[in-house]
């Protein structure tokens, strides 16, 4: 564990505590004793003009001079009103688009480096700032030809921050690990790595390029989002061109208020764009917070900023889409049963209990308005079970399981009425009739048998090892028709009896 962070993490934390952003006066009422007393004893050191204001006011100003790391937790905490209340978020939501911009030269000389040559050669007209957030800031521009276009242009010295906020979570974790044994069960150190390797992936704007176009490509296939076309000539490590995104970002009060806008088929946009993103292309957009959403009536949306891309496996693909659908039919078995399958709760722990934990959750919330469910309430219920049975933090999963909040969290300010299950049906259960119906079962068993002659197709042409005893290479050719025979007996065999069960 390296020290060197330290006196940034106390920087940090006195920060806080002279904000009375720590743990807020406002909310003594809500805590536990001890906990009520640990926030008056820290009221003590706090004071002067650093206090003045609203919870989420004094959080912002301590996260914004914090850096890049910590915006990005407000930006995430601005997303979830339903969680910490329309003020608290309001608040911080400055901090996804609204931080003080560079001055235009700098950011003109930074493209014209990349380019290396001077950015009218490839701009006839390059706007001020018109939003600036952690990492980067975004200008209106137009090329050559008069096409609009944005062009993102990284903050100057941001990998400086970077590597320091790096550093300081880094050695956060260790001292979570080594003095707070109940975290050890979220894997502190895995996480931050997570988030640390989305954080230098975003520092290349050449990986979100290329991103945007990958993920454009995939949202094509439905309705519910699409990504603007990547100008290439206008792209380098520093610096991003892209064409203009129509709409009002939705962190503007004004997007929700566009005349012929439908609010209900926005928030329904927003959950099944995801989704189809994550189940049918095992790639999705990981950073769906309200400063990267433009809207326009009645329901289009264009999502910008790939700088956080999450990517899913075969396997985890099926196992989320398992999980909802069984969730989705309210089989709470076969939820519980698909968590030990993946390995998600260890298989020492009860099922029945297991599932009957899941039903004390989904039964509540099933086919409610999302007005009338307490999201708090409802993740700390989720977290208490977490603990119960002994589940671990997942890092293939966190940006997964964080993109799924904050879209949750975006689709309930759109409308307020979201129901997230009835959003998320039909892209479900298409997945599931895709890739788990018979005939899907039978593609797949026809692929590994393929995969399995092939396999064996060169077990049998393979030269012998040096060194072998000389019995192991005078194997007589006629077996290979043998092995061949075998084979194809045993697939026909396979197949014949998949038939069987497919009728």
């Amino acid at each position: 564990m390296t020290l060197s962070a330290l006196p940034r993490l106390i920087a940090a934390g006195w920060a806080l505590v002279r904000a009375d952003a720590l743990i807020p006066r406002e909310v003594e009422p809500l805590l536990p004793p001890s906990a009520r007393l640990a926030g008056r004893v820290l009221r003590l050191f706090s004071g002067g003009a650093a206090r003045r204001g609203r919870p989420g006011e004094r959080l912002a100003r301590v996260l914004e001079r914090q850096g890049p790391a910590a915006i990005k937790m407000g930006q995430f905490l601005s997303t979830r009103a339903d969680i910490f209340g329309t003020a608290f978020a309001e608040d911080l939501s400055h901090l996804k688009d609204r931080l003080p911009a560079f001055p235009l030269d700098v950011a003109k000389a930074e493209i014209a480096r990349g380019l290396g040559a001077p950015v009218d050669t490839l701009f006839a007209s390059f706007e001020p700032s018109i939003a600036a957030a952690s990492l980067a800031q975004a200008h209106a521009a137009s090329l050559l030809d008069g096409t609009k276009v944005a062009v993102k242009v990284l903050r100057p010295g941001v990998e400086r921050h970077v590597a320091q906020d790096s550093a300081a979570l880094r050695l956060a974790a260790d001292l979570a690990e080594r003095l707070v044994p109940a975290s050890r069960r979220l894997r502190p150190r895995e996480f931050v790595e997570v988030v640390i390797r989305a954080l230098d992936l975003e520092l290349d704007l050449r990986f979100e390029a290329a991103g945007c176009a990958e993920l454009g490509e995939a949202m094509k296939a439905d309705p519910y989002m699409r990504a603007p076309d990547v100008v290439w000539d206008g792209v380098g490590k520093r610096f991003l061109t892209l064409t203009w995104a129509q709409g009002l970002p939705l962190s503007d009060p004004a997007a929700l208020d566009q005349p012929g806008l439908d609010r209900k088929a926005l928030a329904e946009a927003v959950t099944r764009g995801f989704l189809a993103q994550a189940l049918d292309h095992g790639l999705f957009h990981a950073d769906l917070h309200e400063g990267n959403l433009f809207v326009s009536a009645p329901a289009s949306i264009v999502a910008v900023d790939y700088g956080i891309l999450g990517r899913l496996g075969p396997a985890e693909r099926k196992y989320l889409a398992e999980i909802l659908y069984g969730f989705l039919n309210r089989d709470y078995p076969r939820v519980a049963a698909i968590h030990f399958d993946a390995g998600y709760v260890p298989a020492h722990q009860d099922r029945d209990a297991f599932a009957q934990a899941l039903r004390a959750v989904g039964e509540p919330v099933f086919g409610r308005d999302a007005s009338d469910v307490s999201m708090g309430r409802l993740l700390a219920q989720l977290f208490e079970i977490t603990a119960l049975f002994d589940m671990a933090l997942r890092p293939e999963l966190v940006l997964l399981q964080k993109t799924m909040v904050t879209v949750e969290g975006v689709a309930r300010r759109i409308d307020p009425t979201h129901d997230l299950w009835a959003a998320a049906d039909p892209v479900v259960r298409r997945w599931i009739a895709r890739e788990l119906s018979p005939a899907a079962k039978l593609r797949e068993f026809t692929d590994e048998a393929v995969r399995a002659l092939k396999a064996l197709a060169r077990l049998a042409e393979a030269p012998a090892a040096v060194g072998e005893p000389v019995v192991a290479v005078v194997t007589p050719r006629p077996a290979r028709p043998l092995l061949w025979f075998l084979a194809g007996a045993a697939v026909a065999g396979l197949a014949f009896a998949v038939g069987i069960w497919l009728t």
